[in-house]
């Protein structure tokens, strides 16, 4: 078992680099009864820090949520800092879209944390050098400044370009005037791809959403951004990425380009950490209205992880720039 102490030590650190957690904010820690004592180490450490804390527990009945339970609003009044330690289920995202919507809204730093776990917070990807990190961000931010286009193959298949010209990339890592809302654990530097933008193939062999690793690889054709059809050798899991791709007439859409740069993060079959890896990268599709540039909605936001990725940045006059080369930072 997790050390308690350092969770909430890393809880703490995560707070003050990411969020800016001072003694004066108020903070609210959404709690879930499948991930308590990773949301109990979040209250105890604002608690510490100063900070005048309060607590909602998600029901456990009627689970999964569709959407947010009675009064749950009312709990953000007064409150700076919204914590999330919650379900990462693929059906609860139109409920956690719908609720930070609402933070959004409000102008609240949020950290969120779909599925988190104590490994996470004892020695994992929350338990990080947030300086380091941030100057990775800052360089592949640099890199991919101004491009045009990406080009992202993998061995297992994927060659998938995308139209990301006027989207500009952010980071995780910090927030900032017009970026609030964190994952944490924190790690990745992503953007809006154009949303009619995106043609070719992804062939998806790590997580997918709050689904975990499939079985045999999913594979996805994307066509004017939108993906036109799915295939996986595992008729169950072809069906499950079906109906979640028509949620909503917008859940096919792309939504975003992430790529991991948490040097802790490892892989465990959980998007929230998997996502943050070194050698890996995501494209979602779905809601990327928050995201710079993103005009897509969608009640949902599914992430699609690739191993290994090839990334390669295309810019004015025919230049290039090979971002990722098998996985690997080539900047």
């Amino acid at each position: 078992m997790a050390d308690f102490r350092r969770m909430v030590e890393s809880a703490r650190r995560a707070m003050v680099n990411v969020l800016e957690l001072e003694p004066s904010d108020r903070v609210l820690v959404v709690k879930d009864p499948e991930c308590l004592r990773c949301s109990e180490a979040f209250y105890e450490a604002a608690r510490e820090h100063g900070c005048a804390t309060s607590a909602y527990l998600l029901p456990e009945a009627g689970r999964p949520l569709e959407r947010m339970p009675d009064g749950m609003a009312d709990t953000i009044e007064d409150v700076d800092v919204v914590i999330n330690a919650m379900s990462g289920s693929s059906d609860e995202v139109p409920f956690r879209i719908e609720w930070l919507t609402l933070l959004e809204k409000r102008g609240l730093r949020v950290g969120h944390s779909p599925n988190i776990n104590e490994d996470m917070m004892d020695g994992g990807p929350m338990d990080v050098d947030y300086g380091i990190m941030a100057e990775r961000a800052v360089r592949l931010i640099q890199a991919l400044a101004g491009a045009r286009s990406v080009r992202l193959t993998t061995q297992s298949g994927s060659d998938l370009s995308l139209d990301i010209e006027g989207r500009r990339f952010v980071s995780d890592v910090r927030i900032t005037t017009t970026e609030k809302g964190c994952n944490l654990p924190c790690g990745e530097v992503y953007c809006a791809p154009v949303e009619n933008g995106a043609n070719g193939t992804l062939v998806v062999d790590g997580p997918i959403g709050g689904e975990g690793p499939p079985p045999s690889p999913v594979t996805l054709e994307v066509e004017a951004g939108r993906v036109i059809s799915v295939r996986c050798a595992d008729p169950a899991w072809e069906t499950r990425i079906t109906q979640l791709l028509d949620t909503d007439d917008g859940a096919r859409v792309i939504a975003e380009l992430g790529i991991g740069l948490n040097p802790k993060a490892r892989l465990v079959g959980i998007m929230l950490e998997d996502e943050k890896a070194d050698r890996t990268a995501h494209v979602a599709f779905g809601s990327n209205i928050g995201t710079p540039g993103g005009v897509n909605e969608s009640a949902t936001h599914i992430d699609y992880l690739v191993h290994r990725p090839t990334i390669v940045a295309s810019f004015d006059e025919a230049a290039e720039r090979t971002i990722l080369d098998y996985g690997d930072l080539s900047i």
